[in-house]
């Protein structure tokens, strides 16, 4: 999402603004209604990235009590910025039972900061979908830390090393987690990988839910590796879906036109298997067809997010592209934990950032990392032009 020029008034986390000032400003602080972010970030969380109704609860419960959030654009900041991302790592399908502390995000900034003896001067989200857009506000509330509009992924994804950041040579280490019991863990390892492995080991031992505080990186390294705008691009999108359902519009095609995606299939939950394998929600599900696509099956797959969809047996779209699903009527959007037989749900699929289409973003997180046998698939059906050096891990 671009600046707007200086004449254009700033922006904060209301409802009040209008739909030009939503397409167009970047939100500039998070006040105590984390309503319209949160909505937006399920949708961007694909299925997966935890319950955004707990990290909205976190994240205004930590406002009320310390204050509002500074916002900063990626842009603006310095190039000798000290920037931490904190991020919740797990199953989504334990976080909602197994909810964190209230000093537990805090502690796992202090603990890399102790660790590298640095002094952060920006908090940032890795993982703009589902509950990690929310949690960093938590932290930087209680820090008193400004919080940069970006991301690393302009999604979500379910392994550490899954970010842009890895692919400009950004470590993911060193990482420090924490639990709800006051553990604390800080490791280093060889790579963005190993990361993924001993940090997914350490979270399961602490009940499959911690939070993370990782990808500690400078300002110029935030300017090269990050997505701009996604807090922004969140919140429009919540009021996007809100405002068209007061006017009457059908949200499914408001919210898929922001995201420049495409609504490939409509129909009601007929089957659902899931469960929690290795700290991960694995499954699959069945939509029976409706309306024009009456007689056809749909198939989504997923890990935490959802990272396949097949449409009458042919693949449709695949990782590292979006695969959202909505619930038909109202919109919102459904996480992979709470698909339920019998919901009645589109899916929308939408373009990622450009640069997990590139041969190492397709090794990183294309559809043969996570087991498939198929060439990545775009939104719109075409193959990825990085397909032929994608590998399996």
């Amino acid at each position: 999402m671009s600046a707007t020029e200086t004449a254009t008034p700033p922006r904060t986390t209301s409802n009040s603004q209008t739909a030009e000032q939503s397409a167009e400003v970047p939100i500039t602080s998070i006040g105590a209604d984390c309503s319209a972010l949160a909505r937006g970030a399920a949708i961007l969380g694909t299925g997966g990235g935890g319950d955004p109704y707990i990290g909205r609860l976190l994240a205004e419960a930590a406002v009320r009590a310390h204050g509002p959030v500074e916002i900063v654009q990626v842009e603006d900041l310095p190039d000798d910025a000290v920037v931490l991302s904190v991020a919740m790592i797990g199953a989504p399908t334990v976080m909602v039972e197994k909810l964190p502390s209230a000093g537990q995000f805090a502690e796992a900034i202090r603990s890399l900061s102790a660790f590298l003896n640095v002094t952060p001067t920006h908090l940032a989200c890795i993982e703009v979908g589902g509950v990690n857009s929310t949690t960093p506000i938590v932290a930087a509330a209680e820090l008193g830390l400004p919080l940069v509009d970006g991301d690393g992924m302009g999604r979500a994804f379910p392994e550490v090393q899954m970010v842009l950041p890895t692919l400009s040579g950004v470590s993911a280490t060193p990482m420090a987690l924490a639990d709800e019991k006051g553990n604390t863990v800080v490791f280093d390892t060889v790579d963005n990988r190993w990361a993924e492995r001993l940090a997914r080991t350490a979270t399961v031992e602490m009940g499959c839910s911690a939070i993370t505080a990782q990808y500690a990186m400078s300002g110029a390294q935030v300017k090269e590796s990050f997505v701009r705008g996604s807090l922004s691009l969140s919140v429009r999108l919540g009021e996007t879906l809100v405002r068209a359902r007061s006017e009457n519009a059908d949200p499914v095609t408001a919210v898929t036109e922001v995201l420049g995606g495409t609504v490939v299939f409509q129909g009601k939950v007929a089957d659902i298997e899931r469960k929690t394998v290795t700290g991960f929600a694995r499954g699959t599900a069945r939509i029976a067809g409706s309306g024009s696509d009456t007689g056809l099956e749909a198939v989504l797959r997923f890990q935490n997010e959802h990272l396949l969809v097949e449409v009458a047996g042919q693949v449709r779209t695949t990782a590292p592209d979006l695969i959202i699903t909505l619930d038909a009527e109202t919109g919102e959007p459904i996480t992979t934990e709470a698909l339920r037989f019998g919901a009645r749900i589109r899916i929308v699929t939408a373009p990622a950032d450009e640069r997990w289409h590139s041969p190492d973003g397709l090794r990183l997180a294309g559809p043969r990392y996570f087991g498939y046998d198929t060439p990545a698939v775009r939104h719109d059906g075409t193959t990825s032009a990085g397909e032929s050096t994608e590998e399996a891990r």
